[in-house]
């Protein structure tokens, strides 16, 4: 009895061990290769539990779980010349997959990731040297940087086919001038700034002067015009004035000349202490003449000197 009962036990243990090196369990996250011998024989994509021949250790069946996600890869602080000797610090990263499993274990050795990575590194950095190396400096801070960045990946994703692996995207993080050209860049910057100022300030100086000159030349042709007109009508006044002396000398010349006379004696003689000397008998003085006096006022037409009523009239 006891015997059947050990026997039981061991038979158990042997069926649990080989369960035991039988099953294996593939995740979400992961994909797997079977191999018999060094040889693949199933390649394993989804999730689930499933089983090998034993005794893997003899080389009979072995299972390679692959990772089934996306993977990220980053070179930093990498150092590039653009074309005219610039350099610019790089930090840049690419997001790939294992998309066939067989081939990326015949491609990459022994079907190592991180072999498999360094591959990649190695071809992602040429590739980066070589699109900044055929651009400008301005053109890695630009709007190029897109189209930069999509021939880096053109670049390298032949390479990631080769080892059965999906280069979905990369991606430039950081670019950034060295020190001892971002100082040169600083320097340049600013004398550009100090030279567009000085444009700048030098156009307002010239716009300055056009509208101070504009305005002078207007404030002449305004002041020279008031003048034309000015004298254009005191000449009218002038000849408006002598029309009219011409008018009453014809009606009575006699009158004329006295009140120019009075005018005369008036101006010369209107206390500005101005002294004179004349004859009596001058003509400028014939109205002050003894004879004269005893003269007749000059006739005064009736229209120039209305009657006046007696004092007391009715």
């Amino acid at each position: 009895m006891s015997n059947r009962f050990y026997a039981a036990i061991a038979t158990i243990a042997v069926i649990v061990i080989f369960v035991w090196n039988s099953a294996f369990v593939v995740s979400e996250r992961q994909q797997a290769l079977v191999l018999r011998f060094g040889e693949i024989q199933r390649v394993i994509s989804e999730p689930g539990l499933y089983f090998k021949l034993p005794f893997g250790f003899a080389q009979a069946d072995n299972v390679q779980l692959l990772p089934n996600r996306l993977l990220r890869s980053d070179l930093n602080n990498l150092r590039v010349q653009v074309s005219g000797g610039a350099f610019y610090d790089v930090d840049a990263f690419m997001v790939y997959r294992i998309e066939d499993p067989a081939l990326f274990r015949r491609g990459v050795r022994g079907g190592q990731l991180d072999e498999a990575e360094r591959l990649l590194l190695t071809r992602f950095d040429s590739a980066i040297r070589a699109t900044y190396g055929r651009r400008s400096f301005s053109a890695a801070l630009s709007d190029e940087r897109a189209s930069m960045m999509v021939e880096v990946r053109d670049q390298v994703r032949p390479e990631a086919q080769r080892l059965g692996i999906d280069l979905i995207d990369v991606r430039i993080g950081r670019t950034d001038l060295t020190p001892e050209i971002s100082e040169r860049t600083y320097e340049r910057m600013a004398a550009e700034r100090l030279a567009e100022a000085e444009r700048l300030r030098a156009d307002g100086q010239v716009r300055a002067r056009t509208v101070r000159a504009t305005a002078d030349r207007e404030a002449s042709e305004t002041v020279a015009a008031a003048r034309r007109d000015a004298a254009i009508l005191q000449g009218e006044g002038e000849a408006e004035r002598n029309a009219t002396f011409a008018a009453a000398f014809g009606q009575n010349p006699e009158f004329f000349e006295f009140y120019r006379s009075m005018q005369a004696y008036k101006t010369a003689l209107d206390g500005t202490g101005t002294t004179m000397v004349l004859s009596p008998t001058s003509e400028f003085f014939r109205y002050f003449n003894t004879d004269n006096a005893n003269m007749a006022a000059p006739s005064v037409p009736t229209s120039a000197a209305p009657a006046v009523p007696a004092a007391g009239a009715n």
